[in-house]
This record gives structure tokens, sequence and C-alpha cells, in this order.
């Protein structure tokens, strides 16, 4: 009769997205998964493989976190572009003081591994934010079609324009305590730029 497992997996996942998230890949050392997992490095690798494959997980779970965030935000709102507005909000001022980091995962994790890593992990980055994209490329090619937004407009264009904000108002809402500043900036994203 074989063990069973003394742990809830999808627990430690989320300990481990966590632990990256609040430290990055770099500043996550082994130790400091032991003790935030509350298990020993040999069951950390009979279950993950390696450090890599755990962090691969635990970014992919930080995908689908978002995702569902996105989801649920959309079927809140009356308006597509008000269930963006919705998201954004949420992971920038509700997330503020309860994320591990203020930064997303994915950008943080972007910008800090190179092709030196585990080129698997960088790839894995990358497509998640390549995701992030297409999600709200779908979304804007909606809203386009509901006349939300002009017709004329590129939805890919809006997309990485959305994407671009997102990642330079996580960062300013970090650095400041002017939290209406930063409400009127996730307002202003869809009537500046290419929404002109």
């Amino acid at each position: 009769m074989s063990k069973r497992a003394q742990f809830d997996r999808e627990d430690v996942i989320i300990k481990a997205k966590d632990l990256y998230w609040a430290k990055g890949y770099h500043g996550t050392s082994m130790r400091a998964l032991q003790d935030a997992l509350d298990m020993r490095p040999g069951s950390i690798y009979a279950t993950f493989g390696n450090k890599d494959k755990l962090f691969i997980e635990a970014i992919e779970r930080y995908g689908q976190d978002s995702d569902q965030l996105l989801e649920s935000s959309l079927a809140e709102a009356p308006t597509k572009i008000d269930g963006l507005k919705s998201f954004i909000r949420k992971i920038i001022l509700e997330g503020r003081d309860t994320a591990p980091s203020g930064m997303c995962m994915v950008v943080k994790s972007v910008s800090e591994l190179t092709e030196e890593d585990n080129p698997d992990l960088l790839d894995t980055a990358k497509r998640l934010l390549s995701d992030i994209e297409k999600a709200f490329t779908a979304i804007l090619t909606s809203a386009i079609a509901d006349g939300e937004v002009s017709a004329d407009k590129d939805p890919v264009e809006l997309a990485r324009f959305v994407q671009v904000q997102i990642i330079g108002l996580r960062t300013f809402a970090r650095a400041t305590e002017e939290l209406d500043a930063v409400e009127k900036f996730i307002d202003d994203i869809f009537v500046s730029g290419p929404f002109k």
C-alpha cells in the first residue's frame, strides 16, 4: 500500500506562488521554500521534480487566478470597458495591501529571468504575458463590436496599451499614497492614447 501525501498539493502551489511572487525566482531559496511549504527537500523534489518545475506550476497558477479575476470582473460589469476597469482596480488598488508584491508576478519574472536561467521559465512567463494580451484583445474586439469603442480602433494596439498602462500603474501605486490619482489614471486609460 502506497503512502498518501501528507500535504494538499493546491495549498503548496499557492504558498509557493506567493513566495516566488514576493521574493522573485532568484530570491527564493530552497530553504525558504522548505519553510514556507513546511516540506522537506526530498518531498519537494519527489512531488515537483525541482525548484524550476515548482516555479512553473506556481506562475501558471498565478495566470489562472488572474484569468478568473478577469472573468468575474467582466461578468459583474454592465460593459466590457467597465469590466476591464473593474479588473484593473482590483489588481492595482484592492490588491495593493494584500498581494505578496505590488508588481505582476509575470512581469516581475520576465524582468528577472535571463537566457542563462532554465529557458522554460522565461518562455512560460512570456507566454503568460502573451495570453493576457490575447485576452484583452478579445475583450476589446467585443467592445468594438458592441459600440463601446470606435470601430476604427485596432484591438491589438488597444490591448497592448492597456497592458503597458497596468504595468506602469502598479509601480506608481506602490510609490504613492495618492490613491485618487491612481483611480483617475485608471479611468484615463480608456480616453487617452489609442482610445482617443
